[in-house]
């Protein structure tokens, strides 16, 4: 598991021996030692959240030195050292003698950090560059913004001592609106909130969303989509959730279902307003979505504008896609009137955007007209590839574009709502090339109960904080980075290694999709999986040792951990590697007692699959009954939705499943195959001013390759490619077999041709060729699941010598990930 290219992390603690007054020369500012801390200077008229981010990080240098800083507010610099926390335009920001960069004046969510005369000094563009100054100093000194919600307590020490770049930090976003939606909530965030956390409000209210608030501030976000499912009251149901996110700042939105800042599924009363059908009902509609405008018209807010059904359906009443167009035209233009008049602004001056999520986009294809003002905000297909994104026409829009992007779904081919397995160079290369194709102004990330998406969700959002911060090369070292923070240098790159392998064998097969089952319109039963014990040299077994080896250096490293860590630990680490892995026992052990051949075989492994899946009972137990005293009861379920993979198979009793059995006389593949990684190729040829490079721990090959920039290109004639060779000492027939990821494109048009030695090409498409929603077909279903388009081309080679395979691609954003050589023609 060690690996050999890893970039050594710098750290900020330096081991002086000296009181903070006499050490502040150089680069190194010391904050606080064991003996004293410097005070904090706020202005004396600062806004509650700066207050409130400052007394945080005061209590986190308490934590770790046992020194809290005095907290002073004043309306200019004083005399002696300190540590100033200022927004421009107010006294205290005005007082400062220093330069402050100009790019800091009227710029959005800026922060200057530099030492100047023995002080630091902090100061914000607006109130959240302020904070976000704040946060990246507690971090730059080793303080996880996950400190409360995953227990990651700060490590101790005698001196914080910070280190800056001469002329100090300048810093602001690369998107202007990040933030996440919670979804799915019915089995986590809700019943934890409603029983254990907040049970005054009995749903998600107040004080779980100030704690939400807080978490996006620490992370460099601004923007909530509120819970929404039918078992949480509305975000403005609830006395204090508004009020709650006005005072932290909290730019609020509603997603692709719930237009004009409503939830429909606990709001429209159809007793109250009739049937929720704009064709028939218009003006109960509208003055539902009124109400709701009238309330907010003051609030900072990120509008949904357009209309779907009550809850994730198509809009009601058009019979045919013309109609829906031009009614949907008809309802911007009556949501923006409404806007106007109540806010009293132009509507231009509103932020707006359309989620073109499902059948809308669809309808956007069809010739839907969407005022220049409005984000086009583009999706992903609910399993992490952006299925559009701005042509150079698009790019061109006042409103720009966004990105709604899924690490948790509910839905068809099946949910992934327990454990959070997205690969996060998958994260990076489709959130990359959202940004390079124009993508700017809003990312929304799909987090389902916060937790156990931790790491992903802070992944997501360094991205969009800082697009450039981690590179093709450098994702694997942000993992190692964020490991070392959480639980220490020392086996910083051990964790990441487990958790990197981790991302890698659930991107071969996610661990609620090991059933190899299907969910709506019907759930249909599990069946044995579709890893096979007779062909490289045994899948099967082979992946229960791959999970078998990272848990078990869990375990090794778990005495490692500092004991206080240890909940932080189990929550980040132990408990999501564990459990995938013993999801995959659990039906591995049982597919191979159906394939054993004596009882005695057949017991093992029954009894093996049984122990899997009590360990998950008992793991999950663990989280929500005595980890952290208790704190996270109800959190987790070990079976959101209740679906059948979750439960224990019983494959043996089952007469319909002795079909999956392999026979001796029907092996597949079972000779001789040469495997090829992406980045094992011979030859890479790019094309106009376009090249290769490798996108590390992408893939099953953890080095998937394509195309950089990313920038949208169609090529012509010439097209790019990849090769890779072989020797033959005897003339063969073989399969060539290619490996892609299921990405998309805007036409549905991507093309690659497999040429073999000097042969014809021969093209195949890549993107299932299906009528309206794309991303619903059958082949599209089974590419999900297993991560991979896979085509395949047979070859008759006459004579020995070497064999030449040429990939050639007709656009960006194609990903080759492995080629495989097969001599057993069947």
């Amino acid at each position: 598991m060690n690996r050999t290219s890893v970039k050594i992390l710098l750290f900020v603690f330096y081991l002086v021996s000296a009181g903070c007054h006499d050490q502040n020369t150089g680069k190194g500012f010391v904050l606080a030692t064991d003996n004293e801390a410097l005070t904090f200077y706020l202005d004396e008229n600062a806004d509650a959240a700066v207050l409130w981010a400052a007394n945080t990080f005061a209590d986190d240098i308490n934590t770790i030195t046992g020194n809290r800083p005095e907290i002073v507010t004043v309306s200019e610099v004083q005399p002696g050292n300190g540590i100033y926390i200022s927004t421009t335009g107010n006294a205290l920001s005005g007082s400062y003698k220093g330069i402050l960069p100009e790019k800091l004046r009227n710029s959005w969510e800026a922060y200057n950090i530099q030492n100047d005369k023995h002080n630091l000094y902090i100061t914000g563009s607006d109130i959240r560059g302020t904070i976000y100054g704040i946060f990246e100093v507690s971090e730059r000194l080793g303080i996880s913004p996950w400190e409360w919600w995953a227990d990651v307590k700060p490590m101790p020490a005698k001196l914080m001592s910070l280190e800056l770049p001469e002329g100090g930090i300048t810093d602001s976003p690369d998107v202007q609106y990040r933030g996440i939606f919670i979804n799915d909530e019915d089995w986590g965030l809700q019943p934890w909130a409603a029983k254990t956390f907040e049970p005054e409000t009995g749903d998600i209210g107040p004080k779980t969303y100030e704690k939400v608030f807080q978490l996006l501030l620490r992370l460099k976000a601004n923007t909530i989509w509120p819970a929404m499912h039918h078992c949480t009251k509305g975000f403005y149901q609830i006395k204090g959730n508004r009020e709650m996110a006005n005072k932290y700042h909290i730019v609020v939105g509603t997603s692709h279902c719930e237009p004009m800042m409503r939830n429909n599924v606990a709001e429209w009363d159809k007793e109250k307003y009739g049937d929720y059908n704009f064709f028939t009902n218009k003006k109960r509609v509208c003055e539902y979505w009124q109400e709701r405008i009238d309330e907010v018209r003051n609030d900072e807010d990120f509008i949904t504008i357009g209309m779907r059904g009550i809850h994730d359906g198509m809009m009601s009443g058009a019979k045919n896609t013309g109609e829906a167009v031009k009614m949907l035209e008809k309802i911007m233009a009556c949501q923006r009137n409404i806007l106007e008049k109540t806010i009293k602004k132009p509507a231009e001056k509103i932020p707006q955007t359309i989620v073109l999520y499902k059948e809308v986009l669809k309808l956007y294809n069809a010739g839907l007209k969407i005022p220049d003002d409005v984000t086009l905000m583009w999706c992903d297909d609910n399993f992490g590839y952006i299925t559009r994104l701005s042509n150079k026409y698009e790019r061109k829009r006042k409103g720009g574009s966004g990105v709604y992007y899924h690490l948790s779904y509910w839905g068809p081919p099946h949910d992934y709502l327990w454990l959070s397995t997205t690969q996060p160079a998958q994260i990076w290369a489709e959130m990359t090339r959202a940004y390079e194709n124009g993508a700017r102004k809003i990312w929304i990330v799909n987090v389902g109960d916060i937790k156990p998406a931790e790491y992903n969700t802070e992944f997501f959002l360094d991205l969009a904080w800082d697009v450039k911060s981690i590179d093709n090369k450098t994702i694997y070292q942000h993992l190692r980075n964020w490991a070392a923070r959480e639980f220490g240098s020392d086996i910083g790159d051990d964790i990441a290694s487990i958790k990197n392998e981790y991302y890698r064998l659930a991107f071969i097969r996610k661990p609620e999709l090991m059933g190899w089952s299907r969910v709506e319109p019907m759930t249909r039963p599990v069946r044995p999986s579709e890893f096979n014990s007779q062909v490289n040299g045994n899948e099967q077994k082979r992946r229960v040792e791959m999970y078998s080896a990272i848990m078990q250096l869990c375990d090794n490293l778990k005495s490692k951990v500092p004991e206080d860590k240890k909940d932080a630990w189990f929550q980040l680490v132990e408990y999501p590697v564990k459990c995938a892995g013993l999801m995959n026992m659990k039906f591995l052990y049982a597919q191979m007692a159906l394939e054993a051949k004596n009882s005695e075989e057949r017991d093992k492994y029954s009894a093996l699959s049984a122990s899997a899946y009590n360990e998950i009972i008992s793991l999950t137990d663990f989280y929500n009954n005595k980890m952290s005293n208790g704190k996270w009861k109800h959190i987790m379920s070990m079976r959101p939705r209740n679906l059948p993979v979750f439960d224990l198979p019983d494959f043996l009793h089952d007469k319909s499943f002795e079909k999956y059995i392999p026979h001796p006389d029907h092996k597949k593949g079972n000779g001789k195959r040469i495997f090829f990684q992406a980045d094992d190729n011979t030859a890479l040829v790019g094309k106009e001013g376009f090249t290769w490079q490798t996108v590390e721990d992408l893939g099953y090959s953890n080095c998937a390759i394509t195309l950089f920039p990313m920038k949208m290109k169609h090529f012509g004639k010439k097209k790019p490619r990849i090769q890779f060779s072989f020797y033959l000492d005897k003339p063969a027939v073989y399969n060539v077999q290619v490996r892609f990821l299921p990405t998309q494109s805007n036409n549905n048009d991507q093309q690659a041709g497999i040429r073999i030695n000097y042969g014809k090409t021969k093209y195949f498409d890549l993107n299932p060729k299906v009528k309206g929603t794309k991303w619903k077909s059958k082949n599209w279903c089974t590419n999900i699941s297993r991560n991979s388009v896979i085509v395949n081309l047979k070859h008759k080679a006459e004579k020995p010598g070497e064999e030449i395979i040429r990939i050639y691609v007709n656009q960006t954003g194609i990903i080759i990930d492995q080629v495989a050589v097969d001599f057993s023609m069947d």
